[in-house]
C-alpha cells in the first residue's frame, strides 16, 4: 500500500481576542476631510466637534472657536502668545493603563509641528507631534502609560505662536496591560502564523487515521538577529552563539567608510569580505551597514579637509566601489545613516545629496531595498527632529529626486531605548504611521540604555517590535567585541549568557514552534498553527510500523488572508 500524504496550509482570519482590538492603521497623506476618529473617540468627550464646544476649553491664552467648513466641523484656537497656548478636554487617566491617542490637526500659514501633550496634577507628557498643514487635516497618532491615576488634562502646543491650531475627530482610547499584551497576541496569530491542515490518504485516496505526523522547525522565518563585529573571525565561542541563534546580522563597523578607506586611495576589504563569506556558510543574512554616515564624527579622518570638488569624487568612489563589491549578497543597504540628525555631506555637496546617492545605490544593486535609518524616531519622544513626520518628509524629499520614484525604499528604526521612562503606544503608533507609508519596515539596531530595569524594558520592546504586523524584521545592536558591547549586553566574555541574552533565547523559543507531533483524527486529518519557517514533516502508519517518510515545508507569510492554500503531495511505498 502507498500512502499519499496532502499537506495543505490554509490561511485563516486569525486569532479573535475577547478584548477590544487595537488599529493599526494611519494615514500619511493630507486630507481634504480629516477620517472618522478612532474607537469612537474612546473616553473624548464630542470628539467629532457635532456638538458645538463641548467638553473643549481654552487652555492658556488662547481663543477657541467652533468652526464649520465645507460641512465638517472643528475646533480652532487662535490668538496664541505662548507655546502652550490652545484648546484642550478634561480626561481620567488610570494608572498603569495604555492610551492610544489620535487626532486630526491643521493649522495657518507654512507647516510647523503640533504636539499632543497631557498634563496631570504633577508632570507633563509627551503624546504625540506631527508636522500639520494649512487647507489640509494631517492625522497625529501617539499615546502613553499613566503613571498614576487622576485628573488630567489633554492639549495640543506649537512652538510657532502664529499659527492657529485645528482640531478635530480626537480620540484617546485606554488599554489594560493585559489586553496590550492580548493585541500582541493577535498580532502575531494574524501576522507571523499560518494554520496547516495535514491530511493523509492512501493511494485509493481513502482517510488514513492514526498516522502520526511530527513536524521540526529547522528555521524561524522572522528574521531575528545581532549585529556581529570582526572579532567573531578568530572566536569559535562567538561563532556557535551567534549561529546557533541567529538568521540575520548586520556588520558594526567592518563595513563603513571610515573602515574600508581609513587612508585615502587605500581600500581594505579583507575583514567584511570574510565576515560576509561566514554568514554566506551558515545561511545568515547580512544588512548593508552602511555607504554613507551624515554624523561629521564619523568620517574618515582624510574627508572633512577635502575641496569640495575632490569630497564629490571620493564619495562617487566610495558608493561605487562598495555597491558593487557586494551588489545581490545582502538583503538591504543603509544608503545615508542618521541622515534627519545630520548633515555632513548636504552641508558640503548640496541638499540633493542623500537623493543621490539612493539613486546611484540603486543604479548598480537594483535588487535590494533602500534604507533611510535612524534614530529617535520610535524610541525617544523628546526628540522631535525624527519624529515619523519629519522621517516620512524627509523619504519623500529623497523620492522627489528624478528616477527616484519607483525606487525600493525600505524604513530602518534603530530603537535605541533611552533610560527615561518608556512609552509603548508611542512606539506602536510611530511604527504604525511609518508603515502607512507601504515601505517595509525593520528594526535595525535594537537595544536599551543602562538602568534599573534595562532588562526588563529589552524584554519589552523586544515584544512589541516582534508583534507588529508591519515589522518585517528585527537586530539588536549587541554585537560583542574585546571591548565591550555598546549598550546592552547579551554576553560575556567567555559567551555565558548573561541577563538579556536569556531573555534573547527565551524569545527565540517562543517565537518558534519548536518540535510539534500529533495523530490523524478519521477523516485522516490534523491542524496545526505554526510560525513562519522552514520545517522537517515526518509520517508513520501502523501499517509500515519500521518506516518513517520526511518531506521539507516551507510555511511563508503572505498578506492574503483568504483561503490561501499550498499543497505539497508525499508518497510513502
Amino acid at each position: 500500500m502507498n500512502l499519499v500524504l496532502l499537506i495543505c496550509v490554509i490561511l485563516f482570519s486569525g486569532f479573535e481576542a475577547e478584548a477590544l482590538s487595537y488599529d493599526y492603521s494611519a494615514s500619511v497623506d493630507c486630507l481634504a476631510h480629516p477620517q472618522k476618529p478612532l474607537y469612537n473617540g474612546g473616553i473624548i468627550q464630542n470628539p467629532e466637534l457635532n456638538n458645538g464646544l463641548q467638553g473643549w476649553t481654552a487652555f492658556g491664552g488662547a481663543i477657541i472657536e467652533h468652526r464649520e467648513s465645507l460641512g465638517n466641523k472643528y475646533v480652532v484656537a487662535h490668538s496664541r502668545n505662548q507655546i502652550e497656548d490652545s484648546v484642550s478636554q478634561k480626561i481620567y487617566l488610570k494608572k498603569d493603563m495604555h492610551y492610544a491617542l489620535s487626532a486630526w490637526i491643521q493649522v495657518s500659514g507654512e507647516s510647523v509641528p503640533v504636539t499632543a501633550v497631557v498634563k496631570t496634577t504633577t508632570t507633563s507628557k509627551f503624546a504625540g507631534i506631527v508636522s500639520a498643514e494649512s487647507n489640509c487635516w494631517s492625522m497625529l497618532k501617539g499615546g502613553l502609560t499613566a503613571d498614576t491615576s487622576g485628573p488630567a488634562e489633554l492639549y495640543f502646543e506649537s512652538n510657532s505662536t502664529s499659527a492657529d491650531i485645528l482640531i478635530d475627530n480626537v480620540s484617546l482610547q485606554p488599554f489594560t496591560d493585559e489586553e496590550w499584551r492580548s493585541h500582541q497576541t493577535q498580532s502575531i496569530e494574524k501576522a507571523r502564523k499560518r494554520k496547516v491542515l495535514i491530511r493523509a490518504v492512501d493511494e485509493q485516496g481513502k482517510p488514513l487515521r492514526n498516522a502520526t505526523i511530527s513536524l521540526k522547525q529547522n528555521r524561524l522565518g522572522f528574521p531575528f538577529g545581532s549585529a556581529i563585529s570582526g572579532d567573531i573571525l578568530n572566536n569559535t565561542l562567538y561563532q556557535n552563539w551567534i549561529t546557533s541563534r541567529f538568521t540575520v546580522t548586520t556588520f558594526s563597523n567592518e563595513m563603513k567608510w571610515y573602515s574600508t578607506e581609513n587612508t585615502r586611495g587605500s581600500e581594505y576589504y579583507a575583514v567584511a569580505d570574510a565576515m560576509l563569506q561566514f554568514a554566506k556558510q551558515h545561511n545568515i543574512a547580512v544588512r548593508g551597514h552602511n555607504i554613507f554616515w551624515d554624523d561629521p564624527k564619523y568620517q574618515p579622518s582624510w574627508v572633512p579637509s577635502l575641496p569640495t570638488n575632490e569630497l564629490n569624487d571620493a564619495v562617487e568612489r566610495r558608493v561605487t566601489s562598495v555597491v558593487s563589491r557586494y551588489r545581490g549578497q545582502l538583503i538591504a543597504w543603509d544608503v545615508v545613516n542618521e541622515n534627519l540628525h545630520f548633515s555632513f555631506f548636504e552641508d558640503k555637496l548640496g541638499q540633493t545629496f542623500s537623493a543621490k546617492m539612493f539613486n546611484e545605490a540603486h543604479r548598480i544593486d537594483a535588487q535590494v531595498p533602500l534604507y533611510l535609518n535612524e534614530y529617535n524616531t520610535i524610541e525617544d519622544r523628546r526628540d522631535g527632529t525624527s519624529a515619523p513626520s519629519k522621517y516620512i518628509q524627509k523619504l519623500r524629499q529623497i523620492q522627489s529626486y528624478p528616477g527616484n520614484g519607483g525606487l525600493p525604499f525600505g524604513i530602518g528604526l534603530e530603537a535605541h531605548f533611552p533610560a527615561v521612562g518608556l512609552n509603548l503606544p508611542y512606539m506602536r503608533a510611530s511604527i504604525d504611521t511609518l508603515a502607512a507609508t507601504g515601505y517595509p519596515v525593520w528594526i535595525t539596531e535594537i537595544d536599551v540604555e543602562n538602568q534599573p530595569k534595562q532588562t526588563q524594558v529589552f524584554e519589552i520592546v523586544l515584544r512589541e517590535a516582534h508583534a507588529h504586523p508591519k515589522v518585517r524584521g528585527i537586530v539588536m545592536w549587541t554585537a560583542p567585541s574585546p571591548q565591550g558591547c555598546y549598550r546592552t549586553c547579551l554576553v560575556d566574555k567567555n559567551f555565558k549568557n548573561l541577563p538579556a541574552g536569556n531573555v534573547v533565547d527565551k524569545l527565540i523559543n517562543e517565537w518558534s514552534s519548536g518540535k510539534l507531533s500529533g495523530t490523524t483524527d478519521q477523516n485522516g486529518l490534523l491542524e496545526a498553527s505554526l510560525l513562519h519557517g522552514d520545517y522537517e514533516v515526518k509520517i508513520t502508519h501502523p501499517l509500515k510500523k519500521n518506516y518513517t517518510f520526511t518531506q521539507k515545508v516551507e510555511v511563508t507569510p503572505t498578506d492574503d488572508f483568504k483561503n490561501t492554500k499550498k499543497f505539497v503531495q508525499l508518497f510513502m511505498k
